[in-house]
């Protein structure tokens, strides 16, 4: 666990919230602290609880290196954060359902029974979807939890900037990933802010809800 003081004021946590483009290269992110942000972001929802969120941290020169020429006109937020966090989506996720809800059940979260009752259903479930429909799921799932992600970096100090201009059909194979399998979502840029950034407009609430 990280010893920082968190920032635990949602309010100034989401409002305060910029994309930064620029970090201040000297500020370095330890393997401790990114794994307790990757546990706190995976608390987000996802589909059957399947979590089919899976991220590649690239923070070391070599990976960076390799990284820039896929994110080219991205380069400043790769060259300058501590991390860059490229968020999958896993098409196989269903594979870890009887794990996630056989644990649950150790843990005394949810009843055997109730257990029993789901497993066969979700199973079904994933083996009939077409590729289609799984890729979207998976990818609305990855877009939680790159949200989450980003709001739980603010929470330990930190700044970032989610990333979609990138070579998303060469990341998987470049990092010896299975690109059948594994469904770019975003890079999320983390580090420490070496400017402020500026704040965006947002279109009014009367624009874009409606109530019937």
């Amino acid at each position: 666990m990280s010893t920082k003081q968190k920032n635990n004021d949602f309010q100034d946590i989401f409002t305060g919230r910029r994309s930064i483009k620029v970090y201040d290269p000297t500020v370095k992110i330890s393997r401790e602290e990114m794994t307790e942000m990757l546990r706190e972001a995976t608390l987000a929802p996802s589909s059957s609880n399947m979590q089919p969120w899976r991220f590649l941290v690239i923070d070391s020169p070599e990976g960076k290196a390799k990284l820039t020429p896929l994110a080219r006109f991205n380069s400043r937020q790769v060259e300058t954060s501590a991390a860059v966090v490229a968020v999958f989506g896993d098409i196989n996720s269903a594979e870890n359902l009887e794990e996630i809800y056989s644990k649950a059940v150790e843990l005394g979260y949810m009843p055997l029974e109730v257990k029993e009752q789901l497993v066969p259903f979700i199973s079904g479930y994933y083996a009939d979807i077409t590729p289609e429909v799984n890729r979207d799921t998976v990818l609305i799932d990855g877009g939680l939890v790159a949200m989450q992600l980003m709001l739980v970096a603010r929470a330990h100090g930190y700044d970032t900037n989610p990333i979609g201009g990138y070579e998303k059909d060469e990341i998987a194979e470049a990092f010896g990933l299975d690109a059948e399998r594994y469904v770019p979502v975003m890079l999320i840029s983390i580090g420490k802010a070496a400017d402020s950034g500026y704040p965006s407009y947002r279109l009014p609430v009367d624009k874009i809800a409606f109530w019937k």
